[in-house]
């Protein structure tokens, strides 16, 4: 027998026992509701045996993860639907998001809204078929075979991709459908209750505009109807409480044909930033921060020094100027280096907080686009902390302390996650441990719980992202505490320690709003009459 851990209560089971038998074994409730188990801390599918003894959580609805994992299968769902009245389609990806689902199709014709109508109601026979799902793994070569004999290029694609890191290649199938995919998903087509289908954009396979555009059907779904009539609801609302339309409204904001992704301010928009940038000169003056300013264009060595010209360069825009390389700066951080690097510094200066309002310029694709929130200009509020190792914990705090307050100010509620390294990365991975470990001591010293968020850490360091909830539910990343390591190194910054020698000092990159233009929108919407 092997022990499980189920929140304290420990219970006996069989070797082999899956998570879906546990969960029956509790209550059909449960059982009815579990969309998927997390084994000591691992998010796993509910058809996974248990070996040996472990901490188990059943995971609904109710949790982030079990969310992931309803619709996820919604959207293999809704790929079965369209194999139905679309024999020809290729498949690309279908995984869950934020607020629901998409699948990336590669179809004969352009999708109308009675494409989608029909995609629905289909979507609505396989739920009412309550097709079981069923994990297959397959060697490499026969799923290889497999997904070439189905004419499915992009999971031909997929599959090398990942047979070449040695990954094992998993498949789940549902009737007459089978998709590429690792999981975790519900038992059955019929664990689904309520769906709709949101929208359709074009999107380029794997986010390069050098690749074919595919079609993008977004959709969200919900165990309940209620649940789902409350967020259509919700979507009328936003329609009315969006900051784009109210920005040109109100004469706040605008952005024309002449600069998509590059917002004009108004008069009135003009007064709201000034107040804003009052503010956050007011909060950063008590915190200790000093005030500097960067350009905005610096040379292409600057950017190869810290590393963004070989890690964000797609992203960044570039000129020549007298036959040198430059960029338009995506980030304040490498000018922030210059700064701390202009005189010599004692451990006695540290820490060092210098704060700066900068405009940065970032290329976004069109479709990613929106508003205010996603554009390819802005003004970036940052501030870059230097220290001593024995100030990081205490240093994080504070940050996290002024973030927090600056929210409240404004009513704003929100969540942390914690962003960890990435597989394109900077650094050893004993740095970036220490470097995580530091940051989730700080924010549970503090009293503060987090989610993880895998993987998605920027290339120099992890980082804390704030999130924040507007008027309809919605969460926007804003707010980041990043712990950079790396930097320092790069550009060489030192301090005379106490001994007399010369030490590396550690950088705290932090801003309270990822760019003034967060605070804005959300300042519109929330204060609509």
């Amino acid at each position: 027998m092997i022990k499980v851990n189920l929140k304290g209560n420990v219970r006996e089971f069989e070797p082999g026992t899956t998570v879906a038998e546990v969960a029956k074994s509790i209550g059909m409730g449960l059982y009815k509701a579990a969309c998927a188990g997390r084994l000591n801390e691992k998010v796993i599918d509910l058809r996974t045996p248990l070996k040996a003894d472990c901490t188990l959580a059943i995971l609904t609805f109710d949790d982030t993860d079990g969310k992931k994992a309803y619709w996820h299968t919604t959207a293999h769902i809704m790929a079965q639907a369209v194999q139905h009245l679309f024999p020809d389609a290729k498949f690309a990806i279908g995984p869950a998001i934020e607020n629901g689902f998409y699948y990336d199709f590669d179809l004969p014709r352009t999708l109308t809204p009675q494409d989608l109508t029909a995609i629905e109601a289909e979507m609505k026979k396989i739920i009412k078929a309550d097709i079981p799902l069923e994990r297959i793994e397959v060697p490499a070569e026969k799923a290889l075979q497999m997904m070439q004999d189905a004419k499915q290029d992009y999971k031909v694609e997929l599959i090398k991709e990942h047979s070449s890191k040695g990954e094992t290649i998993t498949f789940y199938k549902q009737g007459d459908y089978i998709d590429l995919c690792v999981g975790p998903h519900l038992m059955s087509t019929g664990c689904v209750k309520a769906v709709k289908l949101t929208n359709c954009t074009g999107a380029y396979w794997r986010a390069d505009a050098n690749n074919k555009m595919l079609q993008r059907v977004y959709g969200i779904s919900f165990p309940k109807a209620a649940d789902l009539n409350h967020y259509v609801a919700m979507l009328e609302e936003a329609k009315k409480r969006d900051h784009r339309k109210l920005g040109r409204e109100l004469e706040l904001f605008t952005i024309m044909e002449e600069g998509p992704g590059f917002p004009f301010f108004l008069p009135k928009g003009m007064v709201l930033q000034n107040l804003l940038m009052d503010y956050w000169r007011e909060v950063h003056q008590k915190a200790g921060y000093q005030e500097i300013s960067t350009p905005v264009i610096l040379s292409r060595k600057l950017w190869e020094r810290s590393g963004h010209w070989a890690h964000y360069k797609q992203n960044m825009y570039t000129t020549v100027i007298d036959g040198e390389d430059y960029a338009i700066k995506p980030m304040n951080c490498p000018g922030g280096m210059l700064v701390y690097n202009f005189k010599p510094r004692s451990y006695k200066d540290l820490p060092l907080r210098l704060g700066e309002v900068g405009l940065v310029h970032r290329h976004e694709l069109s479709g990613a686009l929106h508003g205010l929130m996603r554009v390819r200009c802005f003004h970036q509020d940052d501030a870059h902390i230097f220290m001593t190792p024995d100030q990081m914990k205490s240093e994080i705090q504070g940050v996290v302390r002024l973030i927090d307050g600056v929210y409240k100010t404004f009513g704003f509620s929100y969540f942390i996650e914690l962003s960890t390294m990435p597989e394109d990365h900077m650094g050893d991975k004993e740095t970036w441990d220490n470097a995580t470990q530091v940051l989730r001591d700080a924010v549970t010293e503090l009293g503060y719980s987090y989610e993880v968020n895998e993987g998605d850490g920027a290339f120099y360091g992890p980082k804390l992202d704030f999130h924040l909830r507007d008027c309809l539910g919605r969460t926007w990343q804003c707010g980041t505490i990043q712990l950079d390591f790396q930097l320092p190194e790069r550009f060489e910054l030192t301090y005379t320690g106490a001994d007399g020698q010369k030490h590396r000092p550690i950088m705290l990159n932090q801003n309270s709003d990822k760019a003034f233009n967060g605070t804005k929108h959300h300042t519109v919407q929330h204060n609509r009459t």
